[in-house]
């Protein structure tokens, strides 16, 4: 995998990396923000309204690649983010980092690195901060994560699975 600087912008974060091997990724754009307006209530509500959303997912990355990924992400969330909440262990890495204006978070990263897979979130809208920071919890991401993904494939194109 090749690596280059991202400067400090998710986008920028994500169009390095998303043609990188064994990477999955999607962003949505202008034209389908109504596939946004569609996702289930369970996920409306415990994020609320998404105008911008971008997922990137990176599996069978190892060492000093992970390392990179972390130290990227890092620079990121360094630019204008504030942590909701950021563990760092050997094997796993978990960042939730906001942007927020006044009481309502308006830029969320969900960053989660473990030793099988790193895939990193960012979510542009008006969100609930108690939210967003019960994702903190590792399985209310997990959960969080598999119905966001499901929602999205479904209502995109009911044979759409980027696993395949």
């Amino acid at each position: 995998m090749l690596l280059v600087s991202c400067g400090s912008s998710f986008q920028g974060f994500y169009d390095n990396h998303k043609a990188d091997i064994g990477t999955t990724s999607f962003q949505v754009p202008n034209f389908m923000k109504a596939v946004l307006g569609n996702i289930s209530p369970e996920i409306k509500h415990a994020i609320g309204n998404i105008s911008d959303f971008k997922y990137i997912k990176f599996e069978n990355i190892k060492g000093s690649s992970r390392q990179n990924l972390i130290s990227e992400m890092n620079e990121v969330t360094n630019s204008g983010f504030t942590d909701v909440f950021r563990k760092n262990e050997v094997d796993n890495t978990r960042i939730i980092s906001v942007v927020e204006n006044r009481e309502v978070v308006t830029n969320v990263i969900i960053f989660n690195s473990n030793e099988t897979e790193t895939a990193a979130y960012y979510l542009q809208g008006n969100f609930n901060p108690e939210k967003i920071r019960s994702f903190a919890d590792e399985k209310t991401f997990n959960i969080f994560s598999n119905d966001l993904i499901e929602s999205y494939q479904t209502q995109l194109n009911p044979s759409f699975n980027p696993n395949n």
